[in-house]
């Protein structure tokens, strides 16, 4: 029987703050512990049966791969829909769509364009629905960022994070995930760039007090993290010579990390590398990327499997 039969409300994963910081915390618990299951070998089949909806209008490799494998690790399957493969490429409403996948499968994963459209899903969906990246939010993201933090400062206590570059999808979840968790986050971003006036309320809201700055070395000075992203993101490629200009300085490189030498350096990929980070970082000790890119998988099969449960 699959929750689309089921009378209760589905819980949806549109950002990070629809979940408590309790509710955050029990996730990455089961995060690491599937994380040990994997390194261990041992089976953990807690989605036998059930069947993850993948509905994808931006192209993918992480969001794809990790939510298809990691249906896989844990017992289930996950079905692939391009926008061109289904009728919502021919025209069919969002909310019909929604309402005919929930008698189908145990959860939808959208990854789209606006941020409305996941709200639409949510809306006419009886099952849960996961934000696989919005426009405006990327929670999935930010959710295994935290996990890696956690991995790698022995916890959240005291720790220091510096978003240098675009205040974009990536920066806006990762602001709500560093309220919640009671990270101290500098954002650096041009003028213009800024992350959501609204986004940084409702951090404020969770108890975060982030700090706006357009200055990336006061940024980065003394952080435990630097963290940055693409400077041009899918749909922003006509504007690449204008934010090549603007973002002049806010590059990632060896010269800004001798402003925080105690710093691990995050991208949540693909990156540009030559652009918002330069290549020695990237493949640097001190990098963590990689790290965050594996732990997609088991963040999202912890976030599944509590959804589910």
């Amino acid at each position: 029987m699959t929750t689309a039969t089921n009378e209760t409300e589905p819980r949806h994963f549109l950002d990070v703050d629809d979940l408590s910081e309790a509710e955050l915390l029990a996730v990455l618990d089961r995060a690491d512990e599937y994380k040990r299951a994997v390194d261990a070998g041992d089976d953990h089949a807690d989605l036998s049966g059930q069947t993850l909806g993948m509905l994808f209008q931006k192209a993918s490799t992480r969001t794809r791969v990790s939510f298809e494998t990691g249906m896989t690790q844990l017992g289930g399957h996950a079905i692939f829909l391009g926008e061109d493969d289904i009728q919502l490429g021919r025209g069919e409403p969002l909310k019909d769509t929604s309402r005919a996948l929930s008698r189908y499968v145990d959860a939808v994963m959208a990854r789209v364009f606006k941020h409305e459209n996941v709200e639409v899903l949510a809306e006419y969906s009886s099952v849960p629905i996961v934000n696989g990246l919005t426009d405006d939010a990327h929670p999935c993201q930010t959710l295994a960022d935290l996990q890696t933090i956690r991995e790698h400062q022995d916890g959240f206590e005291d720790v220091s994070a510096a978003w240098i570059g675009d205040g974009n999808n990536v920066a806006q979840s990762f602001a709500l995930g560093c309220a919640l968790t009671d990270i101290d986050l500098t954002i650096a971003t041009p003028e213009g760039y800024e992350v959501d006036g609204e986004v940084l309320e409702r951090a404020r809201e969770l108890g975060g007090d982030p700090t706006v700055t357009t200055d990336p070395v006061e940024a980065a000075t003394g952080a435990d993290v630097i963290y940055t992203d693409v400077w041009i993101s899918m749909g922003q490629e006509d504007e690449r010579d204008v934010r090549m200009n603007d973002f002049e300085g806010f590059q990632v490189n060896v010269d800004l990390l001798e402003n925080a030498p105690d710093a691990s350096v995050m991208h949540c990929l693909p990156a540009h590398r030559g652009e918002e980070v330069t290549d020695d970082v990237i493949e640097g000790d001190r990098s963590i990327v990689f790290d965050q890119a594996e732990n997609r998988l088991h963040a999202q099969k912890a976030l599944l499997s509590w959804l589910l449960e």
